[in-house]
């Protein structure tokens, strides 16, 4: 039997639902189909429901019911049993003629009770009960008609996706995002009658919205089921105020408590907020050819870490854009598929130029198994190169079928060495460099003018200049690098000038992109005013210096930013890396900023980071390694 890990752990989730599909119409929400996409497929899902024609839905609102002939259903769902979900059930069930309803949640029970408003004291001794679920069931059967029909409600842990064999990813969880500081104002107005919050610091599980609460509470019934399914007896680790109320209530979670104590391993569980070091996210420093194929090919519909790649060059259509949708497009995630799986992993673990040569490596030798007629070039690897060897496939059928996977990874690196952002990438890096050099040796106002040139509106810019979102992107790079600055007049008028700047390209833009409409609220150019546009654009600024703000409360990593000298540029150390250098240094005192959240009085006698080497060194030798958990996804 294979080690245990996240992906055993997602394909054993999904093991439990596959076995209760058979010849049913299969509702998933958008974070349980991107689970399955990464852990074992659509195709998995079809082959278990077995039924020629299959019905697999999204589940929504509107989502068309079960006809006469659709006597079964089952709704795999990432969220609570809860409100506008269980109206949705009520909503598909209530207009449909199934006999038999599966609802499988990957909330646990535990957190049902919470959402229910049943005390801890309460729901101790309903321990081996599941009445919210019960409940659930005899509404289903009362929806379907006869309480002599079937309905079944269990959880399911589906909590990951597994993008790698040590890499995953938590898609119910996209929006859940690290507090900043003017969040503190908005927790004070949601509770008038008590003490005032200073600061994040004082930010705790008791000041948070109930709404907040419950979903980090779902994402901790998550984690512990993960922990379950490897045999650890966990540590929990903070870096960051919204990450220590996590590690705080995934050490204190009861129904972990009875599972820790037999657990045969140990693992220490280290969760960081990702506001503290944006400069990573949205920095271009990666030599990595996944992070350009992420960052340039179009995301794939209802999903947050995959993307659309173009397989018109396989087919007998012409490369025109009207054709773009007539077919399918491929992915990134091709769990069925051995050999494209390990060139996958290998582009994730790899540079760019060793990447690309991996990709040519892969289609040449599956090339050459199917006899097809290669020529072999050496040398420098060029889009028209892999086109060359990808196209040998396009009239075998045969072949076509048993590489696919390994032909849509392929053309995702053309599309993307030949994207016109990709060439962008450079120039992106080369202001980044000019911009950490620039912080050492100027104030933020004079970076700020450094930027403000830049800011054209659409008639004037070419397809080297930046586009409003692109200068957001540098922002965020420029405020989260610089870290806490000093406030002053000339900043003050630097700050001024690019808010104008911008906000007039705001509303100079014939279309506005998705994002530009989230930004300022509305959905066309055409109702987008100066006034408006001025109010998001002020609204950015306020996030902008939170996030230059992130690390105040930090005493050890207060920055990413290594100044230059005789010898060496000044350059970015991302914070992750700076915690993890921490832990394993011996010689380093007990880590201020790292803090040891304790399940039990007798944790906290023990010290902190001492506590984090005794389970570090557990961990090796059993094999399991400490888990790293940023709290926002990729």
């Amino acid at each position: 039997m294979s080690t245990p890990g996240v992906l055993s752990f997602t394909q054993q989730a999904w093991e439990q639902v596959l076995a209760k599909v058979k010849r049913a119409v299969v509702y998933l929400d958008a974070a349980c189909a991107e689970s399955l996409h990464w852990g074992c497929g659509s195709s998995r899902l079809l082959e278990a429901v077995g039924n020629s024609a299959c019905y697999l839905r999204e589940f929504e609102p509107a989502a068309v019911g079960g006809g006469a002939e659709q006597p079964k259903a089952v709704f795999v769902l990432s969220c609570l049993l809860k409100g506008r979900t269980v109206e949705t059930l009520r909503d598909i069930i209530c207009r449909s003629h199934f006999q038999y309803c599966v609802v499988v949640t990957a909330v646990n029970h535990a957190v049902h009770l919470t959402a229910n408003h049943v005390p801890p004291a309460a729901a101790a001794e309903l321990e081996g009960q599941q009445p919210v679920f019960e409940q659930l069931e005899e509404k289903l059967c009362e929806w379907m008609g006869n309480m002599n029909y079937t309905a079944e409600v269990l959880h399911v842990p589906l909590l990951l996706a597994s993008a790698a064999p040590h890499l995953a990813l938590t898609p119910a969880f996209a929006s859940l995002f690290p507090l900043l500081p003017q969040d503190v104002h908005i927790l004070n107005r949601a509770r008038p009658d008590k003490r005032r919050l200073g600061n994040l610091a004082e930010v705790d599980a008791t000041t948070l919205t109930p709404e907040l609460l419950l979903t980090i509470r779902c994402l901790v019934s998550g984690l512990s089921s993960l922990c379950e399914h490897l045999g650890v007896r966990e540590e929990c680790f903070a870096v960051g105020s919204l990450s220590r109320i996590i590690a705080a209530d995934l050490a204190n979670f009861a129904p972990a408590k009875n599972r820790r104590k037999t657990a045969p391993g140990r693992a220490s569980v280290v969760f960081v907020d990702r506001t503290l070091d944006l400069t990573g996210a949205v920095g271009h420093h990666g030599d990595n050819l996944v992070e350009k194929i992420l960052s340039v090919l179009p995301q794939l519909p209802g999903h947050t870490n995959d993307v659309m790649v173009n397989m018109v060059e396989l087919t007998a259509l012409q490369a025109e854009e009207e054709n773009q949708n007539m077919v399918a497009p491929g992915c990134l995630a091709q769990s069925n598929d051995p050999a494209a799986r390990a060139l996958w992993e290998a582009l994730l673990n790899t540079k760019h130029k060793e990447a690309v040569m991996e990709v040519r490596r892969h289609l040449v030798e599956a090339a050459s198994r199917e006899n097809l007629p290669i020529k072999m070039s050496m040398g420098r690897v060029t889009p028209g190169q892999l086109m060359s060897y990808i196209h040998l496939f396009k009239n075998n059928l045969k072949a076509l079928g048993n590489h696919c996977g390994l032909l849509q990874l392929g053309l995702a690196t053309v599309q993307t060495l030949k994207h016109p952002q990709t060439a962008k990438w450079d120039n992106f890096l080369a202001f980044e460099r000019l911009l950490l050099q620039s912080i050492g040796e100027s104030t933020m106002s004079v970076v700020l003018n450094q930027l403000l040139p830049m800011i054209k509106p659409s008639n004037q810019r070419t397809n080297d200049d930046y586009s409003p979102e692109e200068l957001l992107v540098l922002l965020i790079y420029i405020y989260s690098v610089s870290g806490e600055f000093s406030v002053d007049k000339d900043l003050g008028e630097g700050e001024e000038k690019v808010k104008k700047a911008l906000a007039q390209v705001f509303c100079e833009e014939s279309e506005l992109s998705p994002l530009l409409q989230k930004i300022t609220g509305c959905d066309s150019s055409i109702n987008l005013t100066f006034h408006k546009s001025r109010s998001a654009v002020d609204e950015l600024f306020t996030s902008l210096r939170d996030i230059a703000g992130a690390r105040n409360l930090m005493k050890q990593f207060k920055s990413v930013y290594v100044p230059g000298n005789h010898t060496h540029q000044a350059s970015y150390k991302p914070l992750l890396k700076q915690v993890v250098e921490e832990i394993f240094n011996p010689e380093r005192p007990d880590p201020v900023d790292i803090e040891h959240m304790s399940s039990g009085l007798t944790d906290l006698l023990k010290t902190g980071f001492s506590m984090f080497m005794k389970y570090l060194c557990s961990s090796s030798v059993n094999s399991t390694p400490g888990l790293v958990i940023k709290t926002q996804p990729m």
